[in-house]
């Protein structure tokens, strides 16, 4: 059961992160004509679009997806005790209360990814790669306020560090507020 509870969270996981990308992408009115944001459209846009139909969006909040992502969170958990129980499990509150840490936790480590991948694609593309466009895009809100407040360090760029540790101090946090599920998530 270890290798088909490992398949589908690993799935799940990836395209809760495809939804997850989706929203933070409309959130920074990042490049839409970006191949890598066309590939983000079209592989939510046939779930999302009967949805927006039935929830609006508030402001510049895509309640849709974000309500997607979150039942693609719950479904997962819901899936994985399935396979583990052969079936046999009850459902309860727990999965939506799961389904919201868990949707908060893939944000950060959505978070982590783009700031990791972003940064070895600086040291490698040099701006050429339209993923590394997208990603700046997507980052650079939260890394100049840091870069304004660090010193310059003769052309080494900390503030991905920064926000690295910081991000580090919010997941420790979780954890000792939610508690040890927190790190099973």
């Amino acid at each position: 059961m270890n290798s088909m509870s490992f398949l589908v969270s690993t799935l799940f996981d990836l395209y809760i992160m495809v939804v997850l990308l989706r929203i933070w992408l409309q959130a920074a009115r990042a490049d839409f004509y970006n191949p890598f944001s066309q590939f983000i459209v079209k592989a939510t846009q046939p779930v999302v679009a009967p949805l927006r139909r039935f929830i609006p969006s508030i402001g510049s909040i895509d309640l849709a997806t974000i309500l997607f992502a979150y039942l693609l969170c719950v479904l997962k958990f819901v899936a994985l005790v399935m396979i583990i129980s052969n079936g046999q499990a009850a459902l309860g509150l727990d999965f939506l209360f799961l389904g919201a840490l868990s949707l908060l936790k893939a944000a950060g480590g959505l978070l982590f990814w783009v700031l990791l991948i972003r940064a070895i694609l600086s040291w490698v593309s040099q701006g050429r790669s339209p993923i590394e466009y997208v990603f700046h895009q997507l980052t650079e809100p939260m890394l100049a306020p840091i870069r304004r407040v660090l010193p310059a360090m003769g052309g080494f760029d900390l503030s991905v560090l920064v926000l690295f540790i910081g991000l580090q101090f919010a997941n420790f946090l979780m954890g000792d507020i939610v508690g040890q599920i927190w790190y099973q998530l």
